[in-house]
């Protein structure tokens, strides 16, 4: 039983280190990680992402539905509802070059909590994304009036005529 077990471990070792070499030198300069604080990073596989574009003359109506929706379907809840009730506040407000620092912030970065952290301020910003939009994001994620924020908003907001 324990051959059987030690024969598994060693052929699943060999499969996972001839898939990370295939997979390392397919990656492009943008990637996700998977990473978690303390882990050695020997077994982690990067998955290409595309390079992020702006969207040069899309129409500033369609843009702001992009980035609400983009701001409620995010890879973790905690930016869910952040940048969801964020974007509830903010985004109708927005100038042109706003919603383009916005939009570079959230679809940029290939890791959700690398957005998370800066908003929080658990870690810094980089340059690339200090400005106006992450001044308030993080002034937001404050919350000094403790407002209960536990869920998306509904989607109500988005009807113009329950304004």
């Amino acid at each position: 039983m324990s051959s059987a077990i030690a024969v598994n471990k060693l052929v699943s070792g060999l499969c996972r280190v001839s898939w990370r070499r295939v997979a390392v030198g397919a990656v492009s300069t943008r990637g996700y990680r998977g990473e978690a604080p303390g882990d050695s990073g020997s077994d982690l596989i990067e998955i290409p992402l595309p390079p992020w574009q702006d969207k040069p003359g899309e129409a500033l109506d369609i843009k702001r539905r992009r980035l609400l929706y983009e701001s409620r379907k995010r890879g973790m809840l905690e930016n869910c509802i952040l940048l969801s009730l964020f974007a509830k506040q903010y985004l109708n407000t927005m100038t042109e070059t706003q919603l383009y620092q916005y939009d570079k912030l959230i679809n940029e970065p290939s890791n959700d909590w690398d957005i998370y952290y800066w908003a929080t301020g658990a870690q810094p910003t980089p340059p690339d994304y200090q400005g106006e939009v992450m001044d308030l994001l993080q002034e937001f994620t404050k919350n000094r009036d403790q407002e209960q924020r536990l869920s998306a908003p509904d989607l109500e907001y988005l009807d113009p005529g329950k304004q």
